[in-house]
């Protein structure tokens, strides 16, 4: 089952610890729902490889999160990681 990601920001990062602990910040911070799932892109073979990604719908101010998208892209940036839209 693909569920729909449109209108969120996908925080993508390689380490699971990492974006478990910005899901923490992001959520502080207001944002949410902050999922943190795994994310394996079509053709990868190593399951080790695997990215992790943090689904964010909804920014601190009410609106959707896609506003907030050059915020969470730095963030990410700090972790190694990129954002992008779903």
């Amino acid at each position: 089952m693909v569920e729909d990601v449109r209108g969120a920001v996908l925080v993508t990062l390689s380490d699971r610890e990492d974006a478990e602990e910005l899901a923490e910040q992001l959520l502080e911070q207001g944002y949410e729902p902050c999922l943190v799932h795994r994310d394996m892109l079509a053709g990868e073979d190593d399951a080790e490889d695997v990215d992790w990604v943090i689904e964010v719908r909804t920014g601190p101010h009410g609106g959707s999160a896609v506003f907030d998208e050059p915020h969470l892209a730095a963030l990410a940036e700090d972790y190694g990681g990129f954002a992008s839209q779903g």
